[in-house]
């Protein structure tokens, strides 16, 4: 992609640093900010929690000398003035106070020493350190180091008494004054995302006036991608027409070959695929991204170009003369997911140097494994995993292993053999004090999670030495060779639909093209703001799937959708603003008419479909149970049914009794909450913060397997047609065995 730049970057590495270095000095100093320097006191703050900076458990230390860290971040567009940390913490009654403490540290620098008090041993603690300003950068780690001693003579380095507990809910309390970036391309996707904001990442998407459908689809392709950055922080995209956000930033989106105005802000007309950033008007530090073009067409060039090829772009304003083609994407090719077409080094899921490890319990090598959605488990006996990993040989040792978990799970178990345990053609195998081993194991994948854990631990006997001789030294170490494998090449993609967990949860089967090509969004004739920033939150939860942004995803409305038959359907309702609802109502388990609601349900869910015939009267969906209402709240819903269009196809249906209850679905398609678990099944009812599965009715499959495993799999499903199968085979090998007989005794006559 070659780009035309109308201004020139700048060295805003080298002004950033010097701006947060001169900040924190006078801050910390004590002399007066000008007006022009961020100044303590009047930007941001935030507090975060050890468990939102993810420590899920209490940090618990152990030892004469122990360390655990978490880290946290500044924004780009900040610049801390100082924080304090607020520790709930306890320890053992036993540890002498004189030389015993724990020290709080960033970035490897104390910060405070706290006393661990004889009177206050053994009870839960509260203490509030603080931490100076100029400690702080953008990426920072926070320790708490634990030195403990409960005697004066010598002891035991790994004794029981030995300990000091952190508790997660202690709170990290952070100041911030803003810090104006440039307006520069080259720092993309800052200031509109910043990977060290933990928090949801909220971004207004403003337009002119109500946009059409080629806007929508070039909107769509940046949600998304903002979505598959923003990861598991979440991301919402709030609509605004013909007006700019009061604070912070936003991306506007135009077509037309003629300067327009939006909110104050006179945006020029584009020469062609445009991209510009420029200073929120109401906000100056606060940032717009305008992405522009003379039709429709450019605007999403545009689009793609900044959210593919955006490392390429520098200045404040770039248009795009050139976008090479983008290569088709095929199925379940979403780099968030595992491939299932080739076996996949673990070397390329997690960062190398997280595969190495020492100390005698070093704890999880965590590597995540985000599965395709319709792996099919079917007889199968498990993903092969080959592990190759290195430990260094204790002298002697009995209790050392190697441990190999999946989502909490034990796999297997390898005893890590000590020097005198092996035999001599092993030790000769010994290099840099290491031994390499190899293990093979299959990971269970039926009922697995779609976002699951490999975990690989290392746990190391400490042989004690005798009184005064117990001395622990650093000397063990443990290693996973990245070229170790995975392999899911012989499962097949094969799933019973509908399904609005893995909707949910991935995005599925919208997402099996990981740029959405084989999308049709529905949206109503007239869409309200509500609609369209449920549509763009939606789109979002899709790049966070699959980790690429949506530009293949097609926009259309009810009367159109013929044209798209080959197409999976995502329809989205707010009230009786959607005619496909009356068009498909015989697929639908709802119905409203205004004020009052009925939902049609089935008890297939709880009945055991039958053996001998998939297509036989009893399997169909069919009414048991009808629940009308009238009055309160409008109940939301989502379902799922194959498309009426073209068979293999689905059709998801993302309902709002109003254009609220529409957001509060997208808001619980985006939660991690408990109750967004209960998003499972053909039907799922949404009563603002309540979700219920109402119903779990299997009507058809998607995806393919192999002839002899279909086969194999149709034949277990279909009792009655595999004893009569058998019957024939058996009828047609007994007649071949009795005319063959019948002949060699006519020839036997004849001799």
């Amino acid at each position: 992609m070659k780009s035309k730049l109308s201004e020139k970057a700048g060295p805003r590495n080298n002004k950033r640093f010097l701006s947060v270095l001169i900040s924190t000095l006078l801050v910390s100093s004590g002399v007066p900010v000008q007006a022009d320097t961020p100044q303590a006191g009047t930007g941001n703050g935030y507090s975060l929690t050890l468990k939102q900076l993810g420590r899920n458990y209490p940090i618990s230390l152990h030892g004469v000398e122990s360390t655990d860290s978490v880290n946290f971040d500044v924004p780009a567009s900040q610049v801390a003035t100082g924080a304090q940390v607020t520790l709930q913490y306890s320890y053992s009654p036993a540890l002498l106070p004189d030389v015993s403490q724990i020290n709080v540290m960033v970035n490897d620098v104390v910060a405070a020493s706290i006393p661990l008090l004889k009177k206050d041993a053994g009870s839960l603690q509260t203490q509030k350190v603080d931490i100076p300003a100029k400690l702080i950068t953008e990426f920072n780690r926070l320790s708490m180091q634990f030195i403990g001693h409960y005697t004066m003579g010598c002891e035991d380095p790994t004794h029981t008494s030995l300990w000091a507990k952190i508790g997660n809910d202690s709170v990290l309390d952070i100041q911030t004054s803003p810090l104006a970036l440039k307006n520069d391309l080259a720092i993309m996707p800052l200031p509109f995302f910043d990977r060290r904001d933990i928090h949801l990442l909220n971004l207004p998407f403003i337009f002119a006036s109500t946009p059409n459908n080629g806007t929508l689809e070039a909107a769509g392709t940046l949600s998304s991608w903002f979505g598959a950055l923003a990861s598991y922080r979440g991301a919402t995209f709030p609509i605004q027409l013909n007006a700019l956000p009061v604070k912070g930033n936003g991306v506007i989106l135009v077509s037309g070959d003629a300067a327009s105005q939006i909110g104050g802000l006179s945006i020029p007309a584009p020469k062609g695929p445009t991209l510009t950033i420029v200073t929120n008007p109401n906000d100056p530090n606060g940032k717009l991204l305008v992405v522009a073009g003379r039709d429709v067409a450019e605007l999403k060039r545009a689009a793609i170009a900044v959210s593919i090829g955006g490392k390429a772009l520098a200045g404040s304003s770039a248009v795009i003369d050139k976008l090479d083609t983008i290569k088709p994407r095929k199925p379940y090719d979403a780099p968030n997911w595992l491939p299932t077409d080739h076996v996949v080094k673990l070397g390329d899921l997690i960062d190398a140097k997280r595969l190495n490890v020492s100390g005698y319990n070093p704890g999880d090598i965590t590597i995540p494994l985000n599965f395709p959605p319709d792996l099919s488990s079917w007889r199968q006996d498990g993903a092969l995993l080959n592990l190759t990993y290195r430990y260094t040989p204790q002298p002697k040792s009995t209790n050392s292993s190697f441990i190999v978990s999946f989502n909490d799970g034990l796999i297997k178990s390898d005893t890590l053999p000590s020097k005198e345990r092996l035999d001599k053609g092993l030790l000769s195998t010994i290099k840099g004090d290491t031994l390499v081993r190899e293990m093979s194991v299959r990971l269970p994948l039926n009922a697995v999670a779609l976002q699951s854990r490999l975990q690989l631990r290392y746990m190391y006997d400490y042989i004690k030495q005798g009184e005064c001789g117990d001395i622990i030294i650093d000397n063990v170490r443990g290693s996973i060779d990245p070229e170790s494998t995975l392999d899911l090449t012989g499962y097949d993609h094969f799933m019973a639909m509908p399904n609005l967990g893995v909707f949910k949860d991935a995005g599925f089967p919208f997402t099996r093209m990981a740029d959405l090509s084989e999308t049709a969004v529905v949206l109503p004739d007239n869409p309200s703001t509500g609609d369209l920033s449920a549509y763009l939150t939606i789109l979002g939860r899709f790049g966070n799937s699959t980790g690429y942004p949506a530009t293949g995803v097609t926009v259309t409305q009810a009367d159109q959708v013929a044209k798209f038959a080959g197409k999976d359907f995502l329809v989205m309702a707010s009230g009786a603003n959607q005619p496909l609802l009356k068009q498909w109502a015989d697929r639908l388990p709802t119905a409203v008419t205004g004020e009052k609601q009925r939902f049609e349900l089935s008890d297939l869910a709880v009945r055991a479909r039958t053996w001998f015939n998939a297509d036989s009267e009893e399997t169909q969906r069919k009414a048991r149970l009808s629940m009308a209402f009238a009055g309160g709240e409008a109940t939301s819903y989502l379902t799922g049914f194959e498309s009426p269009l073209a068979s293999g196809r689905s059709v998801v249906v993302v309902a709002g009794g109003d254009a609220q209850g529409l957001t509060q679905v997208a808001e619980a398609l985006s939660s991690s909450d408990v109750d967004a678990g209960a998003i499972q099944g053909s039907l799922v009812a949404v009563r603002g913060k309540t979700v219920e599965a109402l119903l779990a009715d299997e009507q058809y499959f998607v995806g393919s397997m192999s002839p002899i495993r279909y086969a194999r799999w149709w034949l277990s499903r279909h009792v009655g047609w595999m004893f009569l199968i058998t019957a024939v085979g058996v009828a047609l090998l007994a007649g071949l065995a009795y005319l063959g007989l019948r002949a060699k005794a006519r020839k036997r006559l004849k001799v």
